[in-house]
């Protein structure tokens, strides 16, 4: 049976929205690029600060609308539990 030599078929697999010249498969995290505490090797108390500086120039507004539906939730929850709020208020 030797006279009959057959050769594997190859096929030439391309992903069907890959667009580059990079592997397809290789796992990246989504917001590495952004990050400032990956790259160089900095020591802890470097890492911290770096993520504290870019925390505070983000420019990070307290959204109004969450804090008033937390503050409700949490006025239903005391309501349902029947807290006492007279503790707090009592004089001896």
């Amino acid at each position: 049976m030797g006279f009959i030599k057959r050769e594997n078929k190859k096929f030439d697999y391309k992903p069907r929205y890959y667009e580059g010249e990079n592997n397809p498969y290789e796992i990246k995290q989504k917001f590495d690029a952004y990050r400032t505490t990956i790259g160089k090797k900095k020591g802890l108390k470097n890492k911290f600060n770096a993520a504290f500086n870019e925390f505070k120039e983000s420019g990070y507004t307290l959204n109004k609308t969450v804090v008033i539906i937390a503050l409700v939730l949490t006025f239903i929850f005391l309501f349902l539990i029947d807290f006492d709020l007279s503790i707090f208020f009592s004089k001896k």
